[in-house]
């Protein structure tokens, strides 16, 4: 999809890049993140109003530093160097860099030198957060010093002419008071970005590519029922209409009643032609005795595949399949690095097998999940169905550590009902961003009716988060979880003992596999 506005995000690796991402869209203004490898042909063609430079591990003068192609600076268009990107931007134009004699890490005081353009409307100083062992010693020529710290001389510099800042801090996160505002005056301010992005002008957009790429040709979704799927299959409806035809597979990996769920409420509520596939029993024998997460994810995405493809034989016409891919899944499946460093697998991230001879349609290939449900109130579905929980493609496979029986699943759906049940019943759904039991390849001893057990354990895990790029474990009332933990044990044969995760992400991810 192309954008009239749209700013560049290069990667060096910061935890907090997505972050960036986050707070200009909250700013109406495209964004999408590269890692910093990109082509500068590939930079010219994306066609950027502003680039911005992320923050990053890494020292300027270190021999493995990621360095971008210098012509990014020569491109005519406004960069923002944040952090490490105020290093390099320094160290690529002829500055100095060096170590810097005392770090400065958390809450600092910026001095602000100059308060017009990028500082514009702010005070002389202001808190912002520091995360940096290094400093820039000396400017590039045609730069000059417009803020510092206590700690540092040089906190922030900009060259004019150019229109290239570099900034010390991170304004992407809560503890930067006025980080908003800085973001603001560059991509507004000094890109001209008018922000008109949100998700009105993305259905107009979406809506009028979809017609144009499909014409007449019929369109496959495969449809799980999850927030994802049904947005973009909603989405699909209004643009192409009884074109487009909805696939439900039922891989025997989903929650209780879910498949029956998803098929009344599209065929009966949204009225799009939706063909049920009961696929359990190849699932089950194909995952049968594995262990490993990521053979799982592999396995379920090839098996999807196979049996998408036999239904997709009997559409007459049918040139294209639908995802619901989402912009996380992107950037977790290629790092800064490249491939090397994915995190996971995502089963529906990049092409299809040849045999399947259709072209992909990703419309929310460019979003975040809150930005996923925006669109989907906008096109009228039930908030039900929006502010439900994510739930991965693979389904409860990756929440069963472990070998996946039918038997193992049904203590798990049994156990999760109860937990999402509860949330539900005492208004404590929508505090979590996603919440789940993962049935653990461990059993301990209990005593149940003054009698000794040996059986299962379950791990509650619930979560808040934004975009599920970062989370925060949630923290759930003890009494509540005592409830929990109580009706599961006495109700589900064959778990005896309940824990709570209290990870984050980073470190942890949401999911246990």
């Amino acid at each position: 999809m192309t954008h009239a506005e749209s700013i560049l995000i290069l990667d060096f690796g910061s935890q907090f890049t997505q972050l960036i991402a986050r707070r200009i869209r909250e700013l109406n203004v495209y964004c999408e993140i590269h890692p910093y490898t990109m082509p500068l042909t590939a930079v010219r063609a994306f066609a950027p109003s502003g680039i911005v430079l992320s923050g990053g591990p890494s020292s300027v003068y270190a021999a493995d530093a990621p360095i971008p192609d210098q012509g990014i600076y020569a491109l005519g268009v406004p960069v923002l160097g944040i952090c490490y990107g105020l290093q390099l931007m320094a160290f690529q134009n002829g500055g100095a860099v060096n170590k810097a004699p005392r770090r400065e890490f958390g809450r600092a005081q910026l001095l602000v030198d100059d308060t017009s353009d990028i500082f514009r409307g702010l005070g002389a100083s202001t808190e912002v957060w520091m995360s940096h062992g290094d400093e820039v010693t000396a400017m590039p020529e045609g730069f000059e010093r417009i803020a510092h710290s206590e700690n540092a001389g040089i906190c922030a510099i900009r060259n004019t002419a150019k229109h290239q800042y570099g900034i010390q801090f991170h304004p992407e996160v809560v503890h930067t008071k006025e980080g908003k505002t800085v973001l603001s005056n560059f991509v507004k301010g000094i890109c001209g970005c008018t922000g008109k992005w949100n998700a009105d002008s993305f259905i107009e957009s979406a809506v009028a590519d979809i017609r144009a790429k499909v014409g007449d040709k019929k369109v496959l979704c495969a449809l799980s029922g999850g927030v994802d799927s049904s947005v973009a299959a909603v989405l699909l409806h209004k643009a192409i209409g009884d074109q487009l035809f909805c696939i439900h597979i039922d891989n025997g990996l989903m929650r209780r009643g879910e498949s029956a769920q998803v098929v009344k409420t599209f065929r009966d509520e949204y009225h799009i032609a939706l063909d049920f596939v009961d696929g359990t029993e190849t699932f089950l024998q194909r995952l049968q005795g594995v262990t490993d997460p990521e053979q799982k994810r592999k396995i379920i995405g090839k098996t999807f595949i196979d049996i998408l493809d036999e239904e997709a034989k009997k559409v007459a016409g049918a040139e294209f399949l639908a995802q619901g891919t989402l912009y996380p899944d992107v950037i977790e499946s290629v790092s800064f690095k490249g491939p090397s460093q994915t995190i996971k697998t995502h089963h529906n991230v990049g092409g299809l097998p040849e045999k399947m001879n259709l072209k992909l349609i990703e419309p929310f290939r460019e979003l975040f999940k809150d930005e996923v449900r925006a669109v989907g109130r906008k096109l009228g579905l039930s908030d039900y169905l929006i502010d439900r929980h994510p739930f991965p493609g693979p389904g409860l496979a990756i929440r069963i550590l472990g070998d996946i029986t039918k038997e193992r699943l049904e203590v798990l759906r049994s156990a999760d009902e109860i937990f999402i049940g509860e949330l539900r019943k005492q208004n404590l759904y929508h505090t979590a961003w996603q919440a789940f039991v993962v049935l653990l390849p461990v059993q301990s001893v209990g005593v149940m009716g003054d009698e000794r057990t040996y059986e299962n354990t379950v791990a509650l895990r619930a979560v808040t988060s934004v975009d599920g790029m970062t989370a925060d474990w949630a923290h759930l009332p003890y009494e509540f979880l005592a409830h929990v933990s109580n009706r599961i044990i006495n109700e589900v044969r064959g778990i005896n003992r309940v824990v709570y995760d209290i990870s984050s992400k980073p470190p942890a991810t949401i999911e246990w596999e």
